[in-house]
């Protein structure tokens, strides 16, 4: 079904026409019809035009995605972005978005999802997946983020009633707009089949039951056939004859080696180097193991077909919580099923060989030991431990807290078997700590408990400088009557008055973070690489403060390009991106990914242009796809169900994107050097 928006067949009024400075438009006529022709000169900013809607919103509810059809008629390949924006909220969030790639005359369709506000709970698929079962009002941290029909949660969302315009920017080159339509249907289950019919609608092998898709299991003759397939595929492809048993660059130069990966600048590039002395880009993918599709049964029991008996074999795959019978690990179940009672060791070895022969070369973090131990792969690995955080602030641990620096020893400590190995590059010691913007994390201190340590540490610096609590008072505008009263004081100081004081602070809360997990790192083996705390919301200050103290700075960046990454200015460190994807709803899972495309081909498209924008990038010396197999169905524990592997709940290969990724990592070596495709 598809609802045309905006058509040229006979002009657009130029009211409905905003373009951005350094964008040129006009209309044309093509083979295809009329259309918007979009100019944007190279070496400028990116330019853009707003297609507004006729009658002020659309109403695209009944749809999934805004479509825009697209040609690029420039003799150079372009990445084109769109934006679609509601009315109702002048807030960050409000918009959906999508990008793709053109190549010179490549015409496309490129659908933006449509997601929407949060459910309303008394809706009929709000009432049935509400509570402990389901989503509560579309927020994060629920039973399932994707639901059946269309809905799924995001940061980004809008209201499909109200859509006011459409956005598509360029980068540079010439690109053809040839008309707006909303495509697709929103078709969640209607509350007659909610009532009845809809459940169970999980089939035995963990997958959507009312919706079919190519590669979709039925049998266990088809999970026989995919097997052979990859097989075969394996012995074709074994992987790239220029590496050596780490995936260093044999071809490229030969530098210092020393037993261990160290980072290194070359050529005007941030590398890594592997214990043989050989160049190391580090291609590599979260969450290694065999648990990925592992789900909630207990309460949700309706929701699945024939779960197994228990006493039968496939019943070993039942998970417990206190004594209980909690969830079921369908990715190890169908691994049972597709190679037998040695699947273990099989699929250890597979993982080995996938990632040769997919031009990858590292296990990174989450993954699990018995993988990754075997020593055959690069691997990194987390530590994560439990320690007082800030009040408020639940990600952010308390550096001067007396059992910190324990804590992460202890952590670390667990993992000795890795320190000292040549194959492990490294520790990323916790993972998108909630550093906040600006001072926000010094007034969440200022306004802590007085037991906080951080938040005593505080009032040992303010006092050293304002010496009493009076020539405070006066320099923050408050009325402290003493330094005891400052202490337990649980109102936020004045951010802009305190803002200078702050800031120090929280350099110092930041300096002493880093110092303290490095410190413990080098202590475990002082040729192990700290990788940093993964930031996923760049705060300048504290990715210049890690920058200090990190071998390797890592970032997680949803973006749709490195580009995007708002890296501070000046910075000349080595930067790993610890977590990227995209993915798609037209292969079972019911919510795509954080950064989602139309479908597999479109994956692939973005796979290529955001691995080659990193090998481009001179500073980053690796990225880690987030992640290696499907999230369950009905989710993991805090809800996110998408499309994010390599592999399927099935352990069925995405081809579309293996295609991709070996296209760029067979040839990723050349590319970083010499910055050639």
């Amino acid at each position: 079904m598809t609802q045309v928006l905006l058509s040229f067949d006979e002009g657009v009024p130029e009211s409905l026409v905003e373009t951005s400075p350094g964008a040129m438009v006009s209309s044309v006529a093509t083979e295809r019809g009329p259309a918007l022709r979009m100019e944007v000169a190279s070496g400028r900013s990116p330019g853009s035009v707003t297609l507004k809607a006729p009658d002020a919103c659309w109403d695209v509810s009944d749809h999934l995605y805004v479509a825009v059809d697209l040609r690029n008629a420039g003799p150079e390949e372009t990445q084109v972005s769109i934006e679609v924006n509601s009315q109702g909220a002048d807030e960050w969030w409000n918009r959906n978005e999508a990008m793709t790639v053109l190549l010179p005359g490549e015409s496309k369709t490129v659908k933006v999802l449509i997601v929407r506000l949060p459910l309303d709970d008394d809706s009929p698929l709000g009432r049935y997946f509400t509570g402990s079962t389901g989503v509560v009002g579309g927020e994060y941290s629920s039973g399932m983020l994707g639901l059946p029909g269309g809905f799924t949660w995001h940061w980004y969302r809008i209201d499909p009633a109200r859509v006011t315009q459409v956005v598509v920017s360029v980068g540079s080159g010439v690109v053809e707009i040839g008309g707006v339509a909303a495509d697709g249907s929103y078709d969640p289950p209607t509350e007659k089949a909610l009532q009845s019919g809809f459940a169970p609608f999980v089939d035995e092998f963990g997958q959507y039951r009312h919706r079919e898709w190519p590669g979709k299991i039925h049998s266990a003759d088809d999970l026989a056939r995919s097997r052979a397939v990859e097989e075969a595929d394996l012995a074709g492809t074994p992987g790239v004859p220029d590496r050596n048993g780490y995936g260093g660059w044999t071809a490229g130069p030969l530098l210092k080696a020393t037993g261990r990966f160290y980072p290194v600048k070359h050529g005007g590039k941030w590398w890594l180097v592997d214990p043989e002395g050989r160049l190391f880009w580090s291609h590599g993918i979260d969450c290694v193991g065999f648990d990925h599709a592992s789900t909630r049964i207990k309460g949700r029991e309706h929701y699945f077909a024939d779960l197994p008996e228990e006493g039968s074999p496939l019943s070993q795959f039942y998970q417990k919580r206190d004594g209980e019978r909690y969830g079921y690990s369908f990715s190890q179940a169908n691994l049972w099923r597709k190679y037998g009672d040695g699947w273990r060791a099989i699929c250890i070895d597979r993982v080995h060989a996938r990632l040769r022969s997919w031009g990858m070369n590292t296990i990174a973090n989450w993954s699990s030991p018995e993988v990754y131990l075997e020593r055959r792969t690069p691997y990194a690995v987390d530590v994560h431990y439990v320690s007082r955080s800030i009040e408020g602030n639940e990600k952010l641990p308390d550096p001067f807290d007396s059992g910190f620096r324990g804590a992460v020893r202890e952590s670390i400590g667990n993992r000795r078997e890795s320190a000292d190995d040549p194959w492990c590059i490294g520790y990323f010691v916790d993972n998108e700590l909630g550093w906040q913007q600006d001072v926000a994390t010094a007034v969440q201190i200022a306004k802590a408990p007085p037991d906080q340590p951080a938040k005593r540490e505080l009032l040992a610096d303010l006092r050293a400088k304002y010496a009493t609590i009076e020539a405070l008072n006066t320099a923050w505008g408050a009325d402290h009557a003493s330094w005891d009263a400052f202490l337990e004081c649980r109102e936020a100081p004045d951010a802009e008055k305190a803002h200078d004081d702050l800031a120090a602070f929280f350099e110092k809360f930041a300096e002493t973070y880093f110092q303290v997990c490095r410190e413990e790192v080098k202590a475990a083996s002082a040729s192990l690489l700290y990788l940093g705390c993964r930031i996923h919301q760049i705060n300048p200050l504290v990715a210049r403060v890690a920058a200090r103290y990190c071998d390797v700075l890592s970032l997680n960046c949803y973006a749709y390009d490195v580009g995007r990454v708002a890296i501070p200015e000046g910075l000349d460190v080595p930067i790993i991106i610890g977590e990227w994807h995209f993915g798609a709803l037209d292969r079972g899972p019911l919510h795509p990914s954080l950064r989602h495309v139309q479908d597999q081909s479109e994956r692939g498209v973005l796979y290529k242009s955001y691995l080659r924008s990193a090998l481009s990038h001179p500073l980053i010396v690796g990225t880690h796809w987030f992640q290696y197999g499907d999230q369950a169905t009905t989710g993991r524990d805090d809800g996110e169900n998408c499309q994010v592997g390599f592999i399927d709940t099935c352990d069925t290969p995405y081809w579309e994107t293996i295609g991709a990724c070996r296209e760029v990592g067979y040839a990723m070596y050349q590319h970083r050097l010499r910055g050639t495709r």
